[in-house]
């Protein structure tokens, strides 16, 4: 994990082939909401690419590398003093020796907060 104790994965299930469901616990304690944003804490945008990747190195059991992301549309704001609880579908394809391709919608609750397709080599 490349932010100690910034999320706690409460679950990490296969639900289908190649797709998957993680239930994450965001810990609204964390230094990086005293920057992001005081007062009124926001969960940056490249930590949540980062915790797709690590979901995905989890299941594949491999460290990635990403190479590209499209299609990202972030829906909402996540605020960890509200949301703390996340719900992460990912549907991976690909081959682990050329490229793994992840698409992922996040949500909490039923508001869809992140949208995006992230591709990533085996490293």
């Amino acid at each position: 994990m490349l932010l100690k104790d910034f999320y706690k994965v409460e679950k990490l299930e296969r639900t289908d082939e190649g797709k998957y469901i993680a239930v994450v616990f965001l810990n609204k304690e964390h230094d990086i909401f005293k920057g992001h944003f005081p007062g009124n804490p926001v969960t940056p945008g490249v930590c949540m690419m980062q915790i797709i990747k690590e979901l995905t190195q989890n299941i594949l059991g491999s460290y990635l590398i990403m190479t590209s992301s499209t299609n990202v549309k972030f829906m909402a704001l996540i605020n960890p003093e509200k949301n703390s609880i996340l719900k992460l579908d990912l549907e991976i394809s690909g081959n682990l020796t050329t490229e793994i391709k992840v698409k992922n919608t996040t949500s909490f609750d039923e508001t869809v907060a992140l949208k995006l397709t992230n591709v990533y080599k085996s490293a």
